[in-house]
């Protein structure tokens, strides 16, 4: 796996090639909100390096996929989520074609705010 994909449109975003609506970045990681919102608050967490799936994680990929889900809740609340137990949030990990994966590069669907959604 390497650091960057040059074909990869989320490469790109992270790299500023192609522009987003930044939610929060550091060293590692980099979130913005989904071009196609499914819910009221929907935004992607995406490392920086390039990770194909989640179906590529590794032992060496634990204290990234645990920095993820530990940051999700915060900029949930942070973009506009109810807090628990009342409202909440969704977190989706699509992995491959059968798993509704469009973008083969690891990321998180983080969607929320007050039912009914769009889709999801």
């Amino acid at each position: 796996m390497s650091a960057n994909d040059p074909n990869c449109i989320f490469c790109k975003i992270v790299t500023g090639q192609i522009p987003s609506k930044k939610v929060y970045e550091d060293e590692e990681l980099f979130v913005f909100h989904d071009i196609q919102p499914w819910a009221p608050v929907h935004f992607l967490i995406v490392p920086k390096q390039h990770i194909p799936s989640l179906a590529q994680l590794t032992s060496e990929h634990e204290r990234l996929m645990g920095r993820m889900m530990v940051l999700a809740p915060r900029l949930a609340a942070e973009q506009g989520c109810n807090p628990y137990p009342e409202g909440g949030f969704r977190v989706v990990c699509n992995t491959g074609v059968e798993g509704g994966q469009e973008v083969h590069h690891l990321h998180v669907h983080v969607m929320g705010g007050p039912r009914p959604w769009l889709r999801g």
